[in-house]
């Protein structure tokens, strides 16, 4: 392989926020990668560095050709470059969004089990959280359009949020589905902030679907944000984009965006993204191949030999969703104990809202060694639940 993903990278002791943890301790929660950017975005970096002034920054057309040419070329999108706004990250830009294109008290729809920061986003701006839960078929999520219809003819519902491609179940929404969720929106006056920050992680043959592709509606009703900070493991450079088609969102968005001082890159933002679409993607095409292979690998090992959990398998994302609900009492308290007897630290379902309840999400985007040695942790962990919880019942 051209690119190295094999070699185990120490980042403890680099105010790595994921890696703020015990020395026993494996942490696969919070989602970023143990592996080193593109060696096309390091050398791109270097030189910048190299030049030695680091002053105020603007957006050059680059960036903009670089964002609408990957577009372009990797999902047959084509993006008008007026219709885009750098901003400093997608969670600054959805919760700027929320507080421009809604008022206090009204209500933001999100499908749940949903990246848990979008219960932020909304809480702390002084909105409500709607959740309308998704349906688990199988090992795959599908979306209870009659449910979602009633939450979003709610006269108090003025936004919806869509994971596209969703997170934490690695579903690959398609465009019927899309299609189907931006004429209800339409339909009750509900404009949408489309999160697809995981778009580029998808298994190779897949391909995810632009919310704003679907159709014109979906466009015309829609901000869509995007970012290369999940696929190409750059989140710390703060680096992101926003996108509206519609010309009075675009304003309303904009006016948000730089009254919130969110707008405005530092000095390696741009760098970092254009040539991240610019010579990433043969690179990106072997981290796809790798985590397939490491999510493939996952889901047979829990399948053949942990006792009591459920790996779902979704094409999307480097995350894996785990259903403990058959564990001794539905899996309660389980990722805590986890951690305790083993180090092996995930992420709690619950904070994903209502429907993750009995759920854990573990990150898979690390080399395979390390992956090994969650995954027997894991293993020991779930025995050493079960012993517990059966010595419990006997006594």
């Amino acid at each position: 392989m051209k690119y190295d993903f094999d070699t185990v990278i120490d980042r403890r002791g680099t105010n790595s926020e994921k890696w703020d943890v015990a020395q026993n301790e494996l942490p696969m929660w919070v989602a970023d990668m143990d592996f080193k950017a593109a060696p096309e975005i390091i050398l791109a970096l270097e030189k910048r560095l190299k030049h030695g002034v680091f002053g105020y920054s603007g957006i050059p057309e680059e960036w903009y050709a670089a964002y609408t040419g990957w577009w372009r070329r990797r999902h047959q999108f084509e993006i008008n470059p007026e219709w885009m706004v750098f901003v400093t990250g997608v969670v600054p830009a959805i919760s700027s969004i929320i507080r421009k294109l809604s008022t206090p008290a009204e209500k933001v729809l999100i499908q749940t089990p949903v990246y848990n920061i979008f219960f932020n986003s909304i809480l702390n701006n002084g909105r409500q959280v709607l959740e309308s839960p998704l349906t688990l078929k199988g090992d795959r999520y599908e979306i209870d359009f009659e449910r979602l219809e009633k939450d979003l003819s709610d006269p108090q519902t003025s936004l919806m949020l869509v994971c596209n491609p969703q997170n934490p179940g690695g579903r690959i929404w398609t465009r019927d589905e899309l299609i189907t969720v931006a004429e209800l929106c339409k339909k009750y006056d509900v404009r949408v902030i489309a999160d697809e920050i995981h778009c580029d992680v998808v298994a190779p043959g897949s391909r995810y679907v632009p919310f704003a592709s679907v159709s014109e509606t979906a466009r015309d009703i829609s901000v869509t944000c995007i970012s290369p900070s999940k696929a190409f493991n750059i989140a710390g450079l703060h680096s992101a984009a926003v996108f509206a088609a519609d010309k009075k969102i675009r304003h309303m968005v904009r006016r948000g965006l730089n009254t919130d001082e969110v707008a405005e890159p530092n000095v390696f933002a741009v760098t970092a993204a254009t040539a991240a679409f610019n010579e990433g993607e043969e690179w990106l095409d072997a981290l796809n191949q790798y985590i397939e292979e490491n999510k493939q690998m996952a889901c047979k090992y829990i399948t053949a030999n942990v006792d009591g959990i459920r790996a779902l398998y979704g094409p999307a994302t480097y995350l894996l969703w785990l259903d403990v609900r058959d564990l001794p009492e539905g899996g309660r308290g389980f990722a805590a104990f986890l951690r305790e007897k083993t180090g092996l630290f995930l992420s709690v379902g619950e904070i994903y809202g209502q429907a993750g309840q009995g759920f854990l999400r573990m990150n898979l985007a690390c080399p395979r060694t390390v992956l090994e040695d969650g995954l027997r942790r894991l293993k020991a962990g779930t025995e050493m639940y079960r012993a517990e919880k059966s010595q419990k019942v006997k006594q």
